[in-house]
């Protein structure tokens, strides 16, 4: 039996030589680094692109939404500045047709000359200057620019001249 014993020794030891060998190797090959494949390259391209897109995506999106804003606050300027117009013009038509229509009313009365009263209107405020053959004349002139629409109040300044 000793013969069979001294035998395997041999056989023992090169069996233990290789698999000693066999763990050297696997942890020699567990410390290195592998270089990326093409594929994981590619799929590392694919997922920074894909990050990209989506940030580009997010900034338009902000860019977009700021963009609106503005828009919007320019176009409620713009209406805003439009209304204020409207209105000066508005107004200025007011005035017109105001003075216009006092104008005609004091062409009626035959004791008043239109052509020689002055009649100025701001803002629905009318204005008398100019010559009046009479006292009663003057305050006629005076009832007829009140009566007019829109005439808010009348500064009489006829002059009472002798004829």
């Amino acid at each position: 039996m000793n013969t069979l014993k001294i035998s395997q020794r041999p056989a023992r030891r090169v069996v233990s030589i290789l698999a000693v060998s066999a763990l050297a190797l696997g942890l020699a090959a567990c410390g290195k680094t592998e270089e990326p494949t093409v594929g994981q390259r590619l799929d590392s391209a694919v997922e920074k692109t894909e990050q990209a897109a989506a940030d580009a995506r997010a900034s338009t999106a902000s860019a977009m939404q700021s963009a609106e804003t503005k828009m919007e606050q320019g176009a409620a300027s713009a209406e805003s500045a439009t209304k204020n117009a409207a209105n000066s013009a508005m107004g200025a038509i007011d005035d017109a047709t105001i003075t216009a229509q006092v104008n005609a009313s004091l062409a009626k009365d035959p004791d008043l000359s239109a052509l020689k009263i002055n009649v100025d209107t701001v803002d629905g405020k009318v204005t008398l200057n100019g010559p009046a053959p009479t006292t009663v004349a003057r305050d006629r002139a005076e009832t007829i620019a009140k009566a007019v629409q829109g005439v808010t109040s009348v500064n009489n300044q006829l002059v009472v001249t002798a004829s």
